[in-house]
């Protein structure tokens, strides 16, 4: 597998190069933002593979690496790990909110990182285009639309941009209203994956659909169990 790893630290760059070649990917250096953006351009790649996945670090020299992910997501569906070493929630939500598929915290363990760079890459060959469950209906929840077919979300008519990950978990949950999903139950159905890790992945991204859709009560934590959407007062309907 191709992988876009974004550093500017050459002795860090150089370091896990040298892991994840052994682990046997074929890593390509961008050392700031620009060179990030122009790797990823098509005609860069023309008669290449494409990249499986991007790793990229926000601590970039040249442009903020929040934008770099925005930017990317712009010009490739390539799944991107952002490695960060801010740990508060809120930068995870953002980074998850401009197109990121998962974060690393530094400093990390090489294994852990290793899961997530496989973890996200067997999701996109898994198909993570398709959502969970039937596909031939649209879910309304109130003021909440979820069209499966297409994958757009909507409140009160306003289209909401979501992540692949994020419209999946709604997805699931939207299909069976008031009941509760364990955790590891959700983890398997929308990661794909029993890796532990991913547990924190969940909360970031229920908190990011309770900020998005601007419902904080629609999605309810189970405390010790997991999670369930609760119904608006005038239900859930399905239509064609």
């Amino acid at each position: 597998m191709r992988l876009l790893l974004v550093e500017d630290d050459n002795h860090v760059a150089a370091a896990l190069s040298a892991v994840l070649a052994r682990h046997g990917f074929k890593v390509v250096h961008a050392r700031n933002g620009e060179e990030a953006l122009h790797s990823v351009l098509p005609a860069k790649n023309e008669g290449k593979p494409p990249f499986g996945v991007i790793l990229l670090d926000l601590g970039l020299p040249d442009q903020d690496g929040y934008q770099v992910c925005g930017k990317i997501r712009k010009l490739t569906s390539t799944p991107v790990i952002m490695v960060t070493a801010r740990s508060d929630v809120r930068s995870r939500i953002h980074g998850l909110n401009i197109g990121a598929d998962d974060y690393v915290v530094k400093p990390y363990d090489t294994g852990e990182l290793l899961a997530r760079i496989h973890a996200v890459s067997r999701r996109t060959a898994a198909g993570d285009d398709v959502g969970p469950g039937p596909e031939e209906q649209a879910l309304r929840l109130g003021a909440v639309t979820v069209e499966l077919p297409t994958r757009r979300v909507s409140v009160d008519g306003e289209t909401v941009q979501l992540t692949r990950k994020e419209f999946d978990l709604l997805a699931l949950l939207a299909q069976r209203p008031g009941v509760v999903f364990r955790r590891e139950q959700i983890i398997s159905e929308v990661w794909r994956t029993s890796w532990e890790g991913t547990g924190r992945t969940l909360e970031v991204h229920v908190a990011s659909l309770r900020s998005k859709l601007r419902m904080p009560s629609l999605i309810e934590t189970v405390r010790g169990i997991g999670y369930r959407l609760v119904a608006p007062v005038s239900g859930v309907t399905a239509g064609d």
